[in-house]
């Protein structure tokens, strides 16, 4: 045991020396040593030559340069030190005043409680507010005003809580309202504005809808339409694909430049179905689905109610199509305010198209709801409009692959026609229409083989590929579009360029300049020279781009 305790020792002595040497060593550095410094300084700088003198004397800054950080590091310290513990003592002080503040609340509302306990005696009533007693609340504690009529009591939280006064507001009112003059909330009328709609809709009879109506007459016949009453001029190419994108889906994003008919293209439609579209103006502000839907109101007891919640609850009562448009739809992030909705119109079954509004029924809730819930009709679609420069938001490949594309880059010449009558067609009339097109105009074998060739190309130089959303949509378009008067390698041109290739945009172009080249003269060679115009046109445009 000795030789450990004088092991012990030496060690430790050594460490200790060594200790103190290095301490000594820093203190000789930073303080003691400088006059050794000057003195050697001294003793050399007069033989240097003029460039050896300067080096000389930047080393000399350098070495005054540390201990003077040194002291600047420690002095900043225990400047922060100082500061942190005045402002814990301040906040301590702050919390002090907030209990109090508080305090002086909670007995105000006693004291209202007091009044209205009086008042519901004198009328005769036989609920009494109970009171609850604030005198012994301390200022060292914040209290929380709780629900008096439920006998929630008072509580406390913790010293650094802040209370909201809009919270002491709605629990104040939510007080005043235990007493025998209470109102039913149950028998009140929270969603004013689709009761109207149930009013409107009352004596509603349909109109005599034309069940014969072929899809080819459908484009001809809005064309002439637009033209003869409304002085809106569109090619027949542009509402083939219209027509096609709603029987691909339930969401169409119209985009180009200013002046080309996004708006008027599917607010004319819904008029030549006598059915007007709600146009519904997207803000920069708008971060979620209550933006569209709304909210409920837990201090009035009211639904604040929006057009696109109108227009929703409107569409379950009618049997043609019927259209909401998100102007200026990407003025905010799509897959933010209209998340829900996305995800909703991919279930499979309509029977799960159902948006939650409010969590339980009330007696006197609008007809179409269900228990606090509101169908999405499948009767209709959502036509958003989008600009791409410097205001908006890109929309993004989640959007655009639920979405079919519709560009308006150019103006239709003006031409003279008759005025047309409206056309008064059921929705089940127009999806059996789609149906149809899919037996009568199925995508041929050829081009299908077509299009797994590209889809191998696109796989095997750019990673790109046709995903099932898009195969799913290409089958319900092609023969719409076909149906409509167009060609089958028109819709597969037009599906590809708008669906697939725009993927490029998201990629970094520069590393595969040269193998766009190449991808132009494959597809060329796969479906013939000039057949593939708006695919090679696109390619053309990200190539030159970089």
């Amino acid at each position: 045991m000795s030789d450990f305790l004088k092991f012990a020792f030496e060690l430790l002595s050594q460490v200790v020396y060594n200790l103190a040497a290095v301490f000594a060593a820093v203190i000789k550095l930073c303080f003691t040593g400088w006059i050794e410094y000057f003195t050697i300084f001294g003793t050399y700088f007069k033989f240097l030559n003029i460039g050896a003198k300067i080096l000389a004397v930047l080393l000399m800054v350098l070495l005054v340069a540390i201990p003077v950080l040194i002291i600047i590091i420690l002095v900043r310290r225990w400047q922060l030190h100082r500061k942190l513990k005045a402002d814990k003592e301040d906040n301590s002080t702050l919390y002090k005043e907030i209990g109090r503040l508080n305090k002086q609340v909670i007995s105000l509302i006693d004291e209202k409680n007091k009044i209205l306990a009086l008042k519901v005696n004198t009328m005769g009533g036989t609920e009494r507010i109970p009171y609850m007693g604030a005198s012994a609340l301390t200022d060292d504690t914040i209290p929380t005003v709780g629900n008096v009529s439920g006998n929630k009591g008072v509580g406390t939280v913790p010293s650094g809580a802040v209370i909201s006064a809009s919270e002491v507001t709605v629990q104040a009112g939510s007080m005043s309202s235990g007493g025998g003059n209470k109102k039913d909330d149950n028998t009140a009328q929270r969603f004013p504005k689709l009761a109207l709609v149930d009013v409107k809709y009352q004596d509603y009879e349909n109109p005599e809808f034309d069940e014969n109506i072929t899809l080819e007459e459908f484009v001809e016949r809005y064309r002439m339409f637009a033209a003869g009453q409304l002085h809106l001029y569109y090619t027949p190419e542009i509402i083939r694909r219209f027509i096609a994108g709603m029987a691909a889906s339930k969401l169409l994003i119209l985009e180009g430049i200013s002046g080309t008919g996004k708006t008027s293209l599917p607010h004319s439609f819904s008029r030549f179905l006598d059915n007007p579209a709600t146009m519904v103006s997207v803000q920069p502000s708008f971060r979620e689905r209550t933006e569209l839907l709304g909210y409920f109101n837990e201090f009035s007891k009211r639904f604040n109610e929006t057009e696109f919640l109108r227009a929703l609850y409107e569409g379950n009562y009618r049997e043609d199509p019927s259209f909401i448009i998100l102007d200026e739809m990407n003025l905010a992030r799509i897959e933010y305010y209209f998340a829900e909705m996305l995800s909703i119109l991919e279930m499979p079954s309509h029977d799960e198209w159902v948006l939650d509004l409010v969590p339980t029924a009330w007696p006197n809730d609008p007809e179409k709801l269900d228990g606090g819930k509101i169908h999405v009709p499948d009767t209709m679609w959502y036509i958003g409009t989008a600009n791409n420069d410097d205001s908006t938001f890109t929309i993004t490949d989640k959007v655009y692959d639920r979405a079919i594309p519709i560009e308006l880059n150019e103006r239709a010449a003006a031409f003279e026609c008759e005025p047309q009558p409206k056309c008064h067609v059921t929705c089940a009339h127009l999806e059996a229409l789609f149906e149809q097109a899919k037996i009568d105009h199925p995508i041929s074998e050829e081009t299908i083989e077509k299009m797994n060739k590209l889809d191998q190309y696109l796989q095997t130089r750019f990673k790109l590929a046709f995903g099932n959303r898009i195969i799913k949509q290409m089958y319900d378009f092609i023969p719409v579009y076909v149906a409509c008067g167009g060609t089958e390698l028109g819709g597969m041109d037009y599906i590809i360029a708008r669906k697939v290739l725009k993927k490029f945009e998201s990629m970094n172009v520069m590393f595969v300049r040269d193998e766009i080249k190449g991808l132009i003269e494959y597809i060329e060679r796969v479906f013939g020279p000039g057949n593939m115009p708006d695919s090679e046109a696109y390619l053309t445009r990200i190539q030159n781009l970089y």
